[in-house]
């Protein structure tokens, strides 16, 4: 049986958690840049970087 869209988020919750913040207009379009020069998103990047940081 299929969990209902409600459980699945619930679930979800247990297992992640949402962060977000406000930068600079200029920052943000400088580091989408290089990104996409990477051809990396905004998530995979900061990933990486807390990966970096946890290790």
């Amino acid at each position: 049986m299929a969990k209902s869209r409600a459980e699945y988020f619930r679930e979800r919750r247990k297992k992640k958690k949402q962060i977000s913040f406000i930068l600079e207009r200029e920052k943000i379009e400088k580091l989408d840049k290089k990104l996409e020069e990477k051809n990396q998103t905004r998530t995979e990047w900061l990933r990486e970087k807390i990966d970096e940081e946890i290790k």
